[in-house]
């Protein structure tokens, strides 16, 4: 069975950010090493600045990233944050394909 992390923030959970980030740091971390990936992880809202020039966490991304995780970014969000030139890991991407990700994978994580 297919699954789909959704990552919709660049902090993990509700509270003080720097916890957040700490805690989504250690996340994506922790996921390179486990045996089970995702198949992909679909980025938007502030996510999307995970992918970014500057990110805390591009080095456990482009980990995941050889691991042959599918890193996609919401286009509109890219283009909100004007990011598009800073983008250093996974790819662009639009709502349709987004949907239909969502909607043909066996299971759904969102953080």
């Amino acid at each position: 069975m297919s699954y789909t992390i959704v990552i919709n923030s660049e902090y993990l959970g509700k509270g003080p950010e720097d916890l957040g980030a700490q805690l989504m740091g250690s996340f994506l971390r922790k996921a390179c090493v486990l045996e089970r990936k995702p198949d992909q992880i679909i980025f938007y809202n502030t996510g999307v600045r995970l992918l970014a020039e500057g990110s805390a966490v591009i080095d456990a991304l482009e980990e995941l990233s050889r691991a042959g995780v599918d890193l996609v970014a919401c286009g509109t969000c890219i283009q909100y944050f004007d990011l598009k030139e800073k983008l250093v890991v996974g790819r662009i991407s639009n709502m349709m394909e987004i949907a239909s990700t969502l909607m043909a994978s066996g299971q759904v994580i969102t953080l």
